[in-house]
């Protein structure tokens, strides 16, 4: 199954229609104009039902195709969301909205399935439903949980769901897919240590918080090297830094920390949050300080389904003529709430090699991968749930 001719025929649309998301990117569940959007094109394209508002701001579209006899429905999800970054490409459709930026291709997964949207309404070539799933707020706002909670599996009967994310220093149009584990669970740290503030040259007279921080966030590195097992994926990481004071010549009374937590499994992700309350903890009452920590688990570990990722790859193989064995991932992705609820897999298809990678200021989605994810969603359902 090479790119459909019909992709082909439709990319210079799909690329109009990425590139008017990219202009125009919205920030986690702030997807209104972009959710709209969506909706009216299902609409135009003749879905039997397109649904607003799941998740608070996720679209859901259903296909049906032209037998019913199987009984089957799978799930095809994009997400929409952009990230808070301010754009530096220079392109003619770079983004309109100061500090919004799409810079991780969501633009273009949206548009892909959108593509794929059109072609199975047209077409029908299958036996069963396809429930096409347009999600917000994956960068750091839980919408695939939102949409869950919302009830999105249990309404339209879902037994498979499929993702897809764009991925530079991969040539284009390749695929790369992995079973089990696959992106990583990512846990969120804020961390206020509580001394005794005073003069920068009467530190005896003071308990002194940035001396108490240093110690702490060297510490926290004993969790990877000392506690976790060796061969485990684990990233423990500080990424600010806050004091209650701007003065050179004071000591502060307090510091507040942020940061992450990075694993690839459960029992890893027990241990990192019990070593990293003892270590704040234990650390600060050591220099007569008080640590308080708020660990919070945000997005689970990612683990693609074996039966399903084999079958993704298959279909992959048949586009490009391969699909290789992806990395594991330490980034998260909340396509795992769905993966928890119903079997399914991800994947990776290829952005190029060249060019600035996601979360960057000068990122672009390429176009030229538009053809390639749209045959392999439209695959997904073709080959899932064949026409008698």
């Amino acid at each position: 199954m090479p790119i459909k001719n019909r992709f082909a025929e439709l990319h210079d649309d799909i690329t109009a229609w990425r590139r008017d998301l990219h202009e125009h990117p919205e920030i986690l569940f702030e997807t209104h104009r972009t959710s709209a959007t969506v909706a009216e094109k299902l609409r135009s394209f003749g879905c039997d039902e397109v649904v607003e508002g799941i998740g608070r701001t996720g679209v859901v579209g259903v296909i049906k195709g032209k037998q019913d006899t199987s009984g089957k429905v799978i799930g095809l999800r994009a997400d929409m969301d952009a990230l808070p970054i301010h754009e530096q490409t220079g392109l003619e459709y770079a983004s309109k909205t100061p500090n919004a930026m799409h810079a991780c291709g969501h633009d273009g997964h949206t548009a892909m399935l959108l593509g794929a949207a059109q072609y199975l309404a047209e077409t029908r070539n299958f036996d069963g439903t396809c429930v096409v799933i347009f999600q917000p707020a994956e960068e750091g706002g839980g919408g695939g949980r939102e949409m869950c909670k919302d009830g999105m599996m249990e309404r339209w009967g879902i037994q498979e769901v499929y993702g897809m994310h764009n991925w530079p220093g991969m040539p284009t149009g390749s695929f790369g897919i992995r079973t089990g584990p696959f992106f990583a669970a990512t846990d969120l740290l804020e961390i206020e240590i509580e001394g005794l503030g005073g003069h920068a040259a009467k530190p005896q007279e003071t308990i002194d918080t940035m001396v108490v921080t240093a110690h702490i966030i060297t510490a926290l590195q004993s969790i990877v090297s000392r506690n976790a097992d060796p061969i485990g994926n684990i990233v423990v990481s500080i990424t600010s830094i806050e004091s209650s004071s701007k003065a050179f010549n004071v000591i502060p009374q307090r510091v507040n920390l942020m940061g992450t937590v990075r694993t690839m499994s459960n029992d890893l992700r027990d241990l990192a949050e019990k070593r990293v309350v003892e270590i704040c903890e234990g650390i600060a009452a050591t220099f007569g300080a008080v640590a308080r920590v708020d660990y919070r688990r945000n997005y689970p570990v990612m683990v693609n389904h074996d039966e399903q990722t084999e079958f993704a790859a298959d279909v992959a193989r048949q586009i490009s003529g391969q699909c290789d064995e992806a990395p594991l991932v330490m980034g998260g992705e909340d396509f795992a709430f769905m993966l928890e609820e119903r079997p399914g897999a991800y994947i990776l298809v290829g952005n190029g090699t060249e060019g600035a990678a996601v979360h960057h200021p000068l990122y672009n989605f390429n176009d030229e991968a538009i053809p390639v994810g749209c045959s392999w969603w439209a695959g997904i359902i073709e080959q899932r749930m064949p026409a008698a």
